[in-house]
């Protein structure tokens, strides 16, 4: 019998242990994550296990929040405001020892074990201890959040942002004026429009003199729109943007005239319902102005695909988004993704893309569709143009991982990929880098190990240091 998570977990052959001393102490860029910068700015210490794991009301991580409610732990608990903490704390632990098989067991213990050193498995027994050892340490500058980042060596992280954002926390970091002072690690931010995009929302026609203020100009038609959000994306590039992202149910690809385009738009504003097909048409619009922004200044389109969003919508009134209501979806991709990409590429020429998926259907449409627009952006040849975005949110565990790995090297070039990213509202999730680089590495020595890849050492190291890093650095930029 194996120890429970020793230092070889998940490494199951000589060759994957060897190989994962290559990629333990990587730097990790974090291209994709939802880390408030406001708290980095502010160099925020925790005052409890309970606040830094769980969160509360509005704020926290809802993959842990989904399995509380599993277990039946009352919704005032989880959210609630005026929980108390270390109750809040036992609840998630004796959901924790029902989580078997479930990624989370594995990376509550990986958190335990990297940041407190704690490497007893979490019960019900052992929980007071471990409260109050992992509290004693939050109080430690190591614990800060200046402190977990160096720890991690973290070089990067690319937070999630609205292009109305002021950007303000981002500015004083990179200044060394914010509380934190200097940090080594890059927080850039990420140009997220999709409040701009969704004009069947009913919070578009509230957002729009929003961004119209931002941008310092009057926003009557489409047109406008695409102007105010390029203005924005100046900006933000100016502050070290180097990614956009879009949260997308399907990839859209319908043309219209831009008098039905902008008809919709004005009916929007009014409050007025826009049909599904013209709030398809408007998206197109505006994504294909916006691919060929990103191009022309080298920022990389990130596309969240197939989730359906806020699906219980008693819960969502009641809590708001990103707190544990939202699922895979199984929409078809193949046309319209193929459709919205080749309209880029011929208008001008596709961004370096990242596609994602939350439904592993589609692994082989993407990953078959990428490799049609590899090549150049603006006329230089970029390794790995079009990536197949790792096994994400439901699909980041060690099956989900395992399968897109190899679904990447049957169809696509593994060595090029960008590898691993947080997706993570949380200061706690960094192991989830050592996760999938274990998962890597077992996978490479297994291949190894039955004579289906060489035994070079040489290869294999760089191949290895390349996903783990270099090739999100070589990608995203310094």
């Amino acid at each position: 019998m194996k120890k429970f998570m020793d230092k070889n977990f998940l490494l199951e052959t000589k060759t994957a242990q060897k190989l994962y001393k290559a990629a333990e102490n990587a730097p990790i860029w974090d291209f994709h994550c939802h880390l408030p910068p406001k708290e980095i700015a502010e160099n925020k210490k925790f005052p409890n296990l309970s606040e830094i794991w769980l969160g509360s009301h509005g704020y926290g991580d809802h993959y842990k929040w989904r399995q509380m409610r599993t277990y039946g732990v009352p919704e005032s608990i989880i959210t609630g405001d005026n929980a108390d903490p270390f109750e809040k704390f036992i609840k998630w632990t004796q959901t924790i020892e029902n989580l078997a098989g479930n990624p989370l067991y594995h990376w509550t213990h990986l958190e335990l074990q990297r940041y407190f050193n704690i490497y007893e498995p979490l019960t019900t027994k052992t929980a007071p201890a471990i409260w109050e050892k992992a509290n004693a340490l939050l109080q430690s500058d190591e614990m800060s959040v200046k402190g977990i980042l160096k720890k991690f060596n973290v070089y990067a992280v690319g937070t999630t942002d609205d292009p109305a954002d002021t950007l303000e926390y981002h500015k004083a970091i990179a200044a060394g004026t914010a509380p934190i002072g200097k940090i080594e690690t890059k927080v850039r931010p990420s140009f997220r429009p999709d409040k701009a995009l969704n004009i069947d929302k009913p919070t578009f026609a509230e957002y729009i003199p929003k961004l119209a203020k931002a941008a310092g100009i009057n926003i009557k038609n489409t047109d406008d729109v695409i102007k105010a959000l390029e203005l924005r994306l100046d900006f933000f590039v100016e502050a070290g943007c180097k990614a956009s992202d879009h949260g997308l149910e399907f990839a859209p690809f319908r043309l219209e005239d831009d008098a039905e385009i902008n008809k919709a738009f004005k009916a929007a504003m009014a409050g007025k319902p826009v049909s599904p097909e013209m709030a398809e048409a408007y998206r197109t619009k505006v994504l294909l102005a916006l691919g060929l922004a990103y191009a022309k200044r080298n920022v990389v389109m990130q596309l969240h695909m197939n989730a359906i969003r806020d699906l219980n919508k008693k819960m969502f009134k009641l809590l708001g988004p990103d707190t544990g209501f939202d699922a895979v979806h199984d929409n078809r991709m193949a046309e319209k993704l193929s459709g919205l990409l080749n309209l880029i590429e011929e208008n001008g020429g596709l961004p370096k893309t990242v596609l994602y998926t939350l439904n592993p259907k589609d692994y082989y449409v993407l990953g078959t569709a990428m490799g049609c627009f590899q090549g150049t952006v603006n006329g230089e040849s970029v390794r790995g143009k079009v990536q197949l975005g790792c096994a994400w949110w439901f699909c980041d565990h060690y099956d989900g991982m395992t399968e897109h790995l190899k679904v990447l090297g049957n169809l696509g070039m593994l060595s090029s990929f960008v590898g691993m990213l947080t997706d993570s509202r949380s200061f706690l999730s960094y192991p989830r880098h050592e996760y999938f680089r274990r998962i890597l590495c077992n996978i490479l020595g297994r291949w190894v190990e039955n004579g289906e890849f060489p035994n070079d050492e040489e290869i294999l190291t760089r191949m290895v240091k390349d996903i783990s890093f270099k090739n999100a650095l070589n990608y995203f930029g310094k």
